[in-house]
């Protein structure tokens, strides 16, 4: 799945989930969510290698427990980044939108891969 792909399916997870937990996650508009997912995107590809890398003691230590923690930083610093127009209510509602985040990117590219085949 392409780099483009990823960023409209990361914004429209943004946008469903801000829809069914608003008292967890704020989005202003589709834009700012286009935006959020291209900030998350960039982050992902500059700092969390850095991060998973520095990390990787203590991600083995607590048996991958860790990465969850380096992905809701990672939504955190993109809240940062973008604004008041996407924050999250607290590091834990970004730890369990992370948790959400991944399990819907899961899904929906296993669908990609075996609809491609």
């Amino acid at each position: 799945m392409g780099f483009w792909q990823r960023v409209l399916i990361n914004a429209v997870l943004f946008l469903a989930i801000s829809g069914f937990f608003p008292d967890t996650l704020f989005v202003k508009s589709i834009w700012v969510a286009l935006i959020a997912s291209f900030v998350l995107a960039v982050l992902n590809m500059l700092v969390k290698p850095f991060l998973v890398i520095l990390s990787l003691p203590v991600t083995i230590f607590s048996l991958g427990f860790f990465y969850l923690i380096i992905n809701a930083f990672m939504l955190q610093m993109t809240s940062f980044f973008v604004g008041n127009e996407f924050k999250f209510s607290s590091f834990w509602a970004a730890f369990v939108i992370s948790i959400v985040m991944s399990i819907s990117n899961t899904i929906v590219t296993n669908y990609f891969i075996q609809n491609r085949q």
